[in-house]
């Protein structure tokens, strides 16, 4: 008996861990590398004031700005989870390079911006809405796009408020909570991992007084009112291939899948090099640019 009970308690600790480590605030002080950036992607710094009452300390949104050529689109790129703004710098070199103007934000709890908890996507969903508003009034003339990574697509998915988006790239995003957090336990605790994924739900939920099906972006897929561009690695194990195939399913035309062969839970930029800004550019190309 005092070993099941031993072993319970190290079941009950893990998962309360691992609970920890996915909705505990990573920050970190970016800003402070903006001067180290090279000269020719020279990034200012920004703050985004987000109007919203479940931000109780500071609420803005830390970022960087690059400004491109008038009437040649503008980005918004958003980072994954446990992770800022620096990871959307080589997407953001590339695209400035192609005249688009791009804006890098740290969603809350991430980097610079202030933040108690990691919501998976619902609350930074604001953070979004709050950066998107930016851009359309400092750039009224421009086209605006999107690129969001893991957290950061489902941000861009959760959103409340219909974003006024004139394009949309989604990578590696989770079709449910619940397999969001099935494939995590599986890949830290093995194939009885999953067992444990009500506990953890249940957890979660608690500690961020969030129902899952609330963090679920299938379900609201349906409501991205822009042209969507949706990639996945064959080898992701946080986001299988089903996943992201139900979710181009759901979502509405016009629509483009990309499955990369060989591409895991990482970034996809750097996985797929040319190919990856060739059919980026292209896609941004056609949505972004202004006709005669």
């Amino acid at each position: 008996m005092f070993s099941l009970l031993c072993g319970a308690a190290v079941i009950l600790l893990a998962v309360v861990g691992v609970g920890e480590l996915l909705s505990g605030p990573v920050p970190t002080a970016v800003d402070s590398l903006s001067g180290s950036i090279s000269t020719d992607f020279p990034v200012e710094p920004v703050q985004i004031p987000v109007n919203i009452s479940s931000r109780d300390i500071d609420s803005s949104v830390r970022g960087w700005l690059v400004h491109g050529k008038r009437g040649a689109g503008a980005v918004l790129l958003v980072h994954s989870l446990r992770s800022n703004r620096v990871e959307m710098l080589s997407r953001g070199k590339f695209l400035n390079e192609q005249g688009y103007t791009v804006l890098l934000i740290d969603l809350r709890g991430h980097g610079e911006t202030p933040g108690d908890r990691i919501t998976f996507g619902l609350r930074e969903s604001e953070d979004v809405e709050a950066s998107v508003a930016y851009l359309r009034n400092t750039f009224p003339a421009e086209r605006i796009g999107a690129i969001g990574v893991s957290l950061g697509a489902a941000a861009i998915v959760l959103a409340n408020n219909p974003l006024r988006l004139d394009a949309v790239v989604l990578e590696s995003v989770h079709a449910t909570i619940e397999e969001a957090v099935k494939n995590r336990l599986r890949l830290h605790l093995g194939e009885f991992g999953p067992i444990l994924s009500p506990l953890l739900l249940a957890q979660l939920s608690f500690r961020l007084n969030i129902s899952p099906e609330e963090l679920n972006p299938l379900s609201k897929i349906d409501n991205l009112n822009a042209p969507l561009f949706l990639i996945s690695g064959t080898d992701d194990q946080h986001t299988k291939v089903a996943e992201t195939e139900r979710l181009f399913d759901a979502a509405r035309q016009p629509k483009e899948i990309w499955i990369v062969p060989g591409g895991g839970h990482f970034n996809m930029h750097a996985y797929a090099g040319k190919e990856y800004e060739n059919r980026i550019s292209d896609f941004f190309e056609w949505y972004l640019r202004k006709r005669d």
